[in-house]
């Protein structure tokens, strides 16, 4: 297990992570020639809207060897609309390569990768791309991890020249010029001794080396203090050590595009990050008794894996997992989370679209599982006589939904089949009928989330789609404090129902959730009911007084009374439902909606239109950053008013002119 490596690929859109994993596919001779993003002949951008649109959809995994070792790669989209290929595919790896362009440096999308490998605890390093771009620095790049992600960068390499002077990197650990020949496609890598011009770049970078990495070892420490430089054997564990205490992230350089500095990042993935067995182990709980229990990951233990995504494939469902403990020879599974029996028809290791069946599975293996009939995203599967109920995957929610209808009316009941098989697929995905207009509603995380949705209906189900006006998905809240009582009473049949509630409902403030009080003398009178009205609140907030689900309130049940001969579950729920509604009416309801957080890149001499235009869409102007010839707006803006922004954008600067957008919170917003 030592000899395996799972990691990702993760960045902002157009950072180049697709242009980098294309070039290990050839390095390591997975693939005999390069596929190029902007040809649309990208090995792992395999789906027809990827090929098409040259940007990544869905993360795609392979699996190469380098020098011996067995690497389980998976590349992610850089969009922010398909968020949910980051998370999974962060939740189940062991190392990241966080790739920065060498001209933006951190970018929007970064930081959100850089906030759930923390989360998840992964082991990071980065690969500064695009150095022979006009305007590509490699410090400042640098810099920008350093302040913006608030981490310790290390580099391991230093650049040679940058844009068109861009020749290769001094290896600081080894000491070494590393150079590639462009007629090789970069596959034939030069290595020599520096020279005069090259002596002091790796002076001035092994001085950043060896004062950041002093602080974390105490023979480099000693070292540094003494004037000399350690053994290459102490400096690798060294470095090591602190990257998989996330104390540090080791810094690459290249340009993928030209094909430098790749084979040196498959060198550092082997000797940086972590293999399956020196993860963490894996806590879960049995599904029976709630006791924690740990799985080590060691082929003995009993077997455990994550189902962290499921696929359609030529109308077949694939089940990705994720095996942390264990061997899997074939046989039935268990699925702790839905408590079925699962019985898988074959074990695929997965190249992008292509599938090559094995016979087992082992620990730290990524691999597809089909004929799987209950699983979902985030499921564990395991030993039946060991059952382990891991921790599932937690997604966010969607933030804007459309109406939708087929071309044809026959094709209703084929709409709606695709639709659910893509929900099975997409966790952020969310198809759901309204009761009161009869309409299909779809939601998801952007319009661009939605548009491929609706594309690839028509392209891999064959069913036309017509699509309505986006529309926002609300929340509700309260800004005070009210009491409201009810009183349910109806005979139906031979049973009289009946039952008084009174409730209070105030703001828990934003941010901090809803809150469900019982009086304990309703525990006291009616213990069997203190479950019911538990319930009831619960339901009450989903739907709130206009529809939408209820936030950041504190629900007090301050009495549920009746006789017991009349008090029954409808009598309750209902009494306690219609308490809510009338105090929620008495404690100033509002209406929350998304607010996005808008990054704007602009001309300078555009950034005083831009900003105003922000303003008249009720924006929140949060900062201004100048970078280079442009500045960068940060803005709270809400989400019904960036409805075709890129167009007014593209308008105002001439082409110029690009934003990013991630949902940010929900709140009340005037006008």
């Amino acid at each position: 297990m030592e000899k395996i490596r799972n990691f990702g690929i993760f960045a902002h859109i157009d950072a180049g992570k697709t242009t980098i994993t294309e070039r290990v596919l050839y390095y390591t001779g997975r693939t005999h020639k390069i596929g190029e993003v902007h040809d649309g002949a990208a090995v792992m951008d395999w789906m027809k809207q990827e090929q098409e649109r040259g940007i990544t959809i869905t993360a795609a995994t392979t699996r190469v060897e380098w020098n011996g070792y067995d690497l389980h790669l998976i590349d992610t989209p850089g969009h922010v609309d398909f968020t949910v290929e980051v998370e999974r595919s962060l939740r189940v790896l062991d190392g990241v390569v966080l790739v920065l362009d060498a001209v933006a440096g951190v970018q929007p999308q970064t930081e959100t990768i850089w906030r759930q490998s923390i989360a998840y605890h992964v082991p990071t390093i980065s690969f500064i791309n695009k150095m022979d771009r006009i305007g590509a620095d490699f410090e400042r790049a640098m810099a920008s991890l350093r302040d913006k992600l608030r981490t310790k960068p290390l580099p391991l390499f230093w650049p040679i020249g940058a844009e068109s002077d861009f020749a290769g990197i001094v290896d600081l650990v080894e000491g070494r010029v590393r150079t590639w020949e462009d007629s090789s496609l970069g596959a034939t890598m030069t290595i020599s001794e520096p020279d005069e011009a090259t002596l002091p770049l790796l002076e001035k970078g092994r001085e950043v080396l060896m004062e950041t990495l002093a602080d974390y070892n105490d023979e480099v420490a000693e070292a540094y203090l003494e004037g000399e430089w350690p053994s290459v054997e102490v400096l690798k564990d060294a470095i090591r050590k602190a990257t998989l205490k996330g104390q540090v992230v080791p810094i690459l350089c290249g340009t993928a595009l030209r094909n430098k500095g790749v084979q040196p990042l498959l060198d550092c993935v082997v000797d940086y990050l972590p293999s399956p067995g020196e993860a963490r182990p894996v806590e879960g709980k049995h599904p029976k008794t709630d006791e924690v229990e740990v799985r080590k990951p060691t082929l003995e233990e009993p077997f455990s894996a994550l189902a962290f995504k499921l696929q359609q494939d030529s109308g077949r469902k694939m089940t990705y997992i994720r095996v942390y403990s264990g061997v899997y020879k074939g046989g039935r599974l268990y699925n702790a989370t839905r408590d079925r029996v699962e019985k898988p028809a074959a074990i695929l290791s997965v190249h992008a679209d292509k599938k090559e069946r094995v016979e087992e599975a082992h620990a730290g293996d990524i691999l597809a599982l089909t004929g799987l009939k209950w699983t979902t995203t985030g499921d564990t599967l395991c030993d039946q006589n060991h059952p382990l109920l891991l921790e599932t995957i937690a997604f966010a929610d969607p933030v804007i939904s459309i109406a939708v209808e087929p071309k044809r009316t026959q094709d209703e009941e084929k709409m709606l089949e695709a639709f659910q098989r893509i929900q099975e697929e997409d966790p952020t995905f969310k198809l759901e009928a309204n009761a009161e207009t009869g309409q299909t509603i779809i939601s998801g995380m952007g319009e661009l989330h939605l548009e491929v949705v609706v594309t690839r209906m028509e392209e891999e189900f064959n069913v036309g789609v017509t699509v309505g006006k986006p529309q926002v998905v609300c929340k509700e809240s309260v800004t005070g404090s009210a009491e409201g009582s009810a009183t349910f009473d109806r005979v139906l049949g031979d049973n009289r129902h009946a039952a008084s509630a009174k409730v209070r409902v105030a703001s828990s403030g934003r941010g901090n959730g809803n809150s469900i009080e019982i009086n304990p003398s309703i525990g006291e009178a009616h213990p069997q009911y203190v479950a019911i009205v538990e319930s009831a609140v619960k339901e009450a907030l989903y739907t709130g007084i206009a529809g939408f689900p209820v936030e950041d309130v504190t629900v007090s049940v301050l009495a549920v009374e009746g006789e017991e001969s009349t008090l029954s579950e409808m009598s309750v729920k209902v009494s306690v439902a219609q308490a809510i509604s009338e105090a929620m009416r008495g404690a100033g309801p509002v209406e929350l909606e998304p607010l996005m957080e808008v990054k704007i890149v602009v001309p300078e001499e555009n950034l005083g239109d831009v900003i105003g235009d922000v303003n008249a869409r009720k924006g929140e102007v949060q900062g201004v950053e100048s970078v280079l010839n442009s500045s960068e707006i940060t803005a709270l803006v809400p989400l019904r008013r960036m409805f075709g922004y890129s167009t007014d954008l593209r308008s105002s600067t001439q082409g110029r002119g690009t934003f990013t957008m991630s949902f940010c919170r929900y709140d009340h917003t005037q006008g």
